[in-house]
C-alpha cells in the first residue's frame, strides 16, 4: 500500500476526510487550492514526510519505525 492509500484509511478509521484534515493542516488557506495540491502530491508520490507527519498527528496516530528480525 502507498502512502495515499495510507492516509485514506488512516481517515476513514477516524470517521473524517482528507479536506476536514486539510482544514485543520491549513486554517488559513483556500480549502480547494489545498485539496488539489494535496492530491497531486498524493498521486505522484512526492508528499514531503514533515507533511505526512503533520497529517497523522491530526488523525491522532504516531509513526514509528520498528527493526525488522
Amino acid at each position: 500500500m502507498g502512502t495515499r492509500e495510507d492516509i485514506k484509511v488512516l481517515a476513514a478509521r477516524e470517521a473524517t476526510t482528507l479536506t476536514n484534515v486539510m482544514r485543520k493542516l491549513y486554517p488559513d488557506k483556500d480549502t480547494r487550492k489545498v485539496m488539489s495540491t494535496l492530491s497531486q502530491k498524493l498521486r505522484n508520490d512526492t508528499i514531503k514526510f514533515r507533511e505526512v507527519r503533520e497529517i497523522a498527528d491530526i488523525l491522532g496516530y504516531d509513526i514509528k519505525f520498528e527493526k525488522r528480525n
